[in-house]
């Protein structure tokens, strides 16, 4: 069974003219569109290919796999980031000629992700939106270093809208926060390669669960997209030692934008409820 792609197409064009039609229909589907078998669910592959999503489940164990998802993994492990080690990036830093550039090349950079981003979800932060809205409650996850963009999301949401909540998974009660996921709920996740372990439970657990999936990251074949109800990808690209997270954050807070947009004069008065508020309880100095 080839755990990796070159081998894979090798073996399939090997064996290409003893397969049946059927499947050579979705032999070749799966040699001409890696990108979109990674992405897609195998009933979608098997109408584009033509053919029965049994086949695919055949040709796959023809092919020495278990089963499809076990052949999918093999594109989805092609097609996902494989991150630099934050060392290695940062000897690159220290080297004289790349002092002089660096604060230009860093903005440069952050210029290019809001670019790549904003076409990427042009349409997608309206859909996102209109679902969030509907949801009983909305939850956010983000860990490590996308705390802060869960964190902001959060935040600026809960200034017009109550039914919010940050997963923190603090002192270890992530699992306690879980329960209260239902199949009425929207989760969003924050997450990008290398991704964290907590933010993979909690996409798995929302699955599970029957909620609405919404995963902001920066590969549609992230373990958090993969099963997502819908994704808003950002670029992360980055002279520095560490990926940037303007582009991420500039989303969340499109995001935001919009759902209080969707929600009218209602979430109008609500802000203003809080902010009256946050002044007359002394969380502002002036």
């Amino acid at each position: 069974m080839p755990d990796r792609y070159e081998p894979l197409a090798a073996l399939i064009r090997e064996r290409f003219s003893e397969l049946s039609p059927q499947f050579q229909a979705g032999a070749a589907f799966l040699l001409d569109h890696p990108e979109e078998v990674a992405v897609s669910s195998m009933r979608t592959v098997a109408e584009r290919a033509g053919v029965q999503p049994a086949a695919l489940v055949r040709l796959a164990q023809q092919l020495g796999f278990p089963g499809w998802n076990a052949l999918r993994d093999v594109f989805v492990a092609r097609v996902r980031k494989r991150p630099q080690p934050l060392a290695q990036r940062a000897r690159s830093l220290v080297k004289p000629q790349a002092k002089a550039t660096l604060a230009h090349d860093l903005l440069a950079a952050q210029r290019h992700n809001l670019d790549v981003s904003t076409t990427q979800n042009t349409t997608l932060i309206t859909e996102t939106a209109d679902l969030l809205r509907k949801a009983a409650h909305v939850h956010v996850a983000g860990f490590m270093s996308c705390y802060q963009v869960a964190f902001g999301l959060v935040y600026g949401y809960r200034l017009f809208r109550s039914s919010v909540s940050l997963l923190t998974g603090e002192a270890g009660t992530l699992e306690m926060q879980l329960r209260s996921i239902t199949k009425d709920s929207a989760t969003i996740v924050v997450s990008f390669a290398p991704y964290s372990a907590e933010a993979v439970r909690v996409a798995k657990a929302v699955r599970e669960r029957g909620g609405k999936l919404i995963a902001l990251t920066d590969s549609a074949v992230s373990p958090v997209a993969l099963a997502a109800d819908k994704t808003l990808l950002f670029s992360h690209e980055s002279p520095s030692f560490f990926p940037s997270l303007v582009a991420a954050t500039a989303l969340a807070e499109s995001l935001v934008a919009h759902l209080l947009a969707l929600e009218g004069a209602r979430a109008v008065t609500a802000l203003k409820k809080a902010e009256v508020q946050l002044q007359r309880s002394g969380a502002y100095v002036m």
